[in-house]
């Protein structure tokens, strides 16, 4: 079982792209199930999403406590909640962001994942120029299907447009697949920089 938990704040669809990744891998013949964990349920407050993905049957229920993946799609949380908890170092970690690990503030923390695991994606920028709102969920869940593998950005791309319709959906289609397209090349990267 792979398990996902997604952090972020409210009203930037947090829940929505924990639903939208389970319809990916349904639609991959897959088994999947998501679910939020809210405190206070108003704009900008932290907001917590989980997603499972297995090829049998999910019977678990409870919160992700030891996630294979995070989405953290606002790096204003990174020092204000733990969302690192529970992250074994061959987890893959995918922020919201223009800024490196470093810059961050966690970059002493990550130096021991594996550099193929650790990507970022301006994924609020992406949302803005394609969907017009700088709402970064669509954009992140393509970055997840680069950097993780679980998922496809075709089944990503179909899940979208079952989630939204008309210009919303193909906006959030095509800034999904430029975030495909950048953290495959931040991977790219890592791997020859690890190599030389």
């Amino acid at each position: 079982m792979f398990q996902i938990r997604i952090h972020g704040r409210g009203g930037q669809g947090v829940v929505t792209a924990a639903e939208t990744l389970s319809i990916a891998a349904f639609l991959e013949n897959r088994f999947a199930q998501a679910f939020p964990s809210f405190g206070s349920e108003r704009t900008g407050a932290p907001v917590v999403a989980f997603c499972r993905i297995d090829e049998r049957e999910i019977r678990l229920r409870e919160p992700v406590l030891k996630p294979d993946a995070l989405i953290i799609q606002d790096p204003t949380l990174l020092h204000q909640v733990d969302v690192f908890s529970g992250l074994a170092p061959d987890g893959y970690i995918l922020i919201n962001t223009t800024r490196s690990f470093d810059a961050l503030g966690v970059g002493e923390f990550v130096r021991g994942f594996h550099a193929t695991h650790l990507c970022t994606v301006p994924a609020s920028e992406l949302a803005r120029k394609h969907v017009g709102r700088p709402v970064p969920n669509a954009a992140l869940l393509g970055g997840f299907a680069a950097v993780s593998g679980r998922v496809s950005i075709d089944a990503v791309a179909e899940a979208l447009r079952q989630k939204f319709s008309g210009a919303i959906a193909e906006g959030n289609v095509t800034a999904a697949r430029e975030a495909y397209e950048h953290v495959r090349q931040e991977i790219k990267e890592a791997s020859h920089a690890k190599a030389g």
